[in-house]
């Protein structure tokens, strides 16, 4: 057998997640889990920590609620710096720290994982190559910072027509004020959803929407 063969037939045995060759035509909801992977050493880590584990607590629930529903989990997430990194390392890097966010929304196997260079979840990376692909035409928004990488990931997605539930239980940032400030840009310039998961569900969420029907231009 040869080397080719070999990854090929390791990668059908997988239950790593795969996409198909080509893009799906429906409107699946995904569920998107940004920078919730961290060591929290940065400036102001220690305000952010303990908001970043209500945030996961929160997102853990509601990810349940997700993959029940069959709709796909996908971690974006920073690399640290480590251009060579990848899943495994940035999962062990954010557990040398001890922190508890990590115990509390640690990646299953079956999760996509996305690794940004910059602050928008589509931002060179494969997300708008995967999302297609995977038939989603609908993101919910989770994570940190709610008025930085979730805000420039909800700018992008919006550009790019995909209906918005930013869940403000879901979200946290440094500062709360400007955490409200960018759910209400969300809200109201991008026409997001913004209730919490105690104010609405998965369910009640997408029987709000009208059918959204994938773009015929890229």
């Amino acid at each position: 057998m040869t080397a080719h063969a070999a990854r090929a037939r390791q990668a059908m045995t997988s239950n790593q997640p795969t996409a198909p060759f080509r893009d799906r035509r429906s409107d699946k909801a995904a569920l998107l889990i940004i920078d919730m992977i961290s060591r929290f050493d940065f400036e102001c880590a220690e305000i952010l920590k303990p908001k970043a584990l209500r945030t996961a607590k929160a997102i853990g629930r509601l990810r349940a609620e997700a993959e029940t529903a069959g709709c796909p989990v996908v971690f974006i997430n920073d690399n640290f710096g480590e251009w060579h990194s990848e899943r495994s390392r940035l999962i062990e890097r954010a557990r040398e720290t001890g922190n508890h966010v990590i115990e509390a929304i640690t990646p299953c196997e079956n999760d996509y994982f996305i690794i940004k260079p910059q602050f928008s979840g589509f931002y060179a990376t494969n997300l708008p190559v995967l999302l297609p692909k995977l038939g989603v035409r609908r993101l919910i928004l989770t994570g940190i910072a709610t008025d930085i990488c979730v805000l420039f990931t909800a700018a992008d997605a919006h550009m790019r027509d995909y209906a918005l539930w930013v869940p403000v239980d879901c979200v946290a940032a440094v500062d709360d004020q400007r955490s409200r400030w960018a759910l209400e840009i969300m809200r109201e310039s991008m026409g997001a959803e913004t209730r919490s998961t105690g104010e609405i569900d998965l369910t009640e969420w997408l029987d709000t929407l009208e059918d959204v029907s994938p773009r015929d231009a890229p």
